[in-house]
């Protein structure tokens, strides 16, 4: 397998986008990462697959397929121990098909309400996928554990960020600057180790896939 210099991460999310640029230049990673935005248009899959895993690659394989060139896909959410793991891969969907963060963050404060703020246990987490034109795959996984607040705070992050604090902290992940979240945040954590498995192959992993 060749490191690749270009990558595309298969989203149109500006956000993700930007995070990723960012922590790929915090590692000092020569990759120029591209979004959707800046490829063609292609079908892009509906996300049926009912693990983060098998979403992040569903993702991942149809933008290789589509664009010749090695792709990034993560497909992350919230499990909340009260909603028996839910929303989970419904997170960004969790109010509906179209629904904005706004509408899935109102839906779940209002499903947590009346309930004892010491239940409230939660975690992120997320899966990333690499695919590459030669059939080479690999996912990593990593979460994130905290709580949840039923007032949103602060006006960074995106998702369910304001309402999520996390272990070992009092602020939000929407109170957190950029550096702050992603030092300790379940995407964070994985696109990192994604990024230096990039460039540092090891053996045994060359054979995944």
């Amino acid at each position: 397998m060749t490191t690749p210099t270009k990558l595309v991460l298969a989203t149109h999310n500006a956000k993700k986008l930007a995070e990723l640029r960012r922590l790929a230049a915090d590692q000092n990673l020569p990759f120029e990462i591209v979004g959707l935005d800046d490829v063609t248009a292609y079908p892009e899959p509906a996300e049926t697959e009912r693990s983060f895993e098998g979403n992040a690659l569903l993702k991942a394989r149809a933008c290789v397929a589509a664009t010749g060139l090695p792709a990034l896909a993560d497909d992350s959410g919230i499990a909340v121990d009260l909603l028996n793991g839910m929303p989970g891969v419904r997170s960004a969907r969790w109010a509906g098909a179209g629904a904005t963060d706004q509408a899935n963050l109102d839906l779940l404060i209002a499903q947590l309400a009346d309930t004892d703020p010491a239940e409230r246990t939660a975690r992120f987490v997320c899966a990333v996928a690499y695919v590459a034109p030669d059939g080479t795959e690999h996912v990593l996984r990593e979460t994130m554990e905290g709580t949840l607040v039923s007032e949103p705070r602060g006006g960074n992050g995106f998702g369910y960020d304001p309402i999520f604090v996390a272990e070992g902290h009092t602020r939000t992940n929407a109170e957190l600057s950029p550096a702050e979240k992603d030092a300790i945040s379940h995407r964070g954590k994985a696109v990192r180790a994604m990024l230096t498995w990039l460039v540092d192959q090891r053996p045994a992993e060359r054979q995944e896939g």
